[in-house]
């Protein structure tokens, strides 16, 4: 495995320090939304759920991309619901690419594992305790959900819906250092790259939903500009 010493950063803020000094584990969930008004609040109250009935130390930081339909207004209602220690706010004013969205994210993150998932609710948060229990059994450095083993399943899924996956914060930071997608192509890049620098993946069974409410952020030149990814990144690796 590659060595991480050289990728580790120095704790940015007292909750980092505080975290770090008594060995508690954190989780930082990095999650992007572009008109998730009505998905929002039911995806943090899953993820606050989720959490607190398994005892896990958790913040989960929104990064909102100038949504027109009043996303940020509901996640601000969000923060003040369950405190500025949990829900983080951290929005940008237009939609900037998803990769840029996770660098946002991870600058405001004060856990020691990253969690990236979609807001739309095609992952259900019921699966993370399962991620974090992978990850100690076998000290992953990354934690996948994969709908191709055991019973991991598919409804209503398409080929642009993205990903469920858990980072040391070390190692996501050097991913990031290494890619050069910006776009939906981001999380695909980020694992070619992951298996290069030879960190060590582990999967879990999960299965994947459609989209509950709105449309796919995904629109033509975004599938444009993904198709383009996918070349650069064959081209590259």
């Amino acid at each position: 495995m590659a060595s991480l010493e050289g990728s580790r950063s120095p704790p940015r803020s007292r909750r980092e320090l505080e975290m770090r000094s008594t060995g508690q584990d954190k989780y930082s969930v990095l999650l992007p939304t572009y008109n998730e008004r009505e998905n929002l609040p039911l995806i943090v109250w899953l993820l606050v759920k989720s959490f607190s009935e398994s005892g896990i130390n958790y913040e989960i930081i929104i990064i909102d991309d100038g949504s027109p339909d009043g996303t940020r207004d509901v996640a601000e209602q969000l923060e003040k619901i369950y405190g500025s220690d949990r829900i983080l706010l951290r929005p940008r004013e237009k939609k900037l690419g998803l990769g840029t969205a996770y660098i946002h994210g991870m600058k405001h993150a004060t856990g020691n594992y990253i969690i990236i998932m979609d807001a739309d609710l095609s992952h259900h948060p019921k699966f993370i305790p399962e991620f974090i229990r992978k990850q100690k059994e076998g000290n992953f450095d990354i934690v996948s959900g994969t709908r191709y083993k055991g019973n991991g399943g598919v409804y209503g899924w398409d080929l642009k819906r993205k990903i469920i996956r858990l980072y040391r914060k070390e190692v996501l930071e050097k991913l990031i250092e290494k890619c050069v997608s910006k776009g939906y192509v981001f999380q695909m890049e980020m694992i070619v790259r992951a298996r290069q620098l030879n960190y060590t993946i582990g999967e879990v069974p999960i299965s994947f939903v459609d989209r509950v409410y709105g449309e796919s952020k995904l629109g033509g030149n975004e599938i444009v500009s993904f198709l383009r990814g996918l070349l650069t990144l064959f081209a590259t690796t």
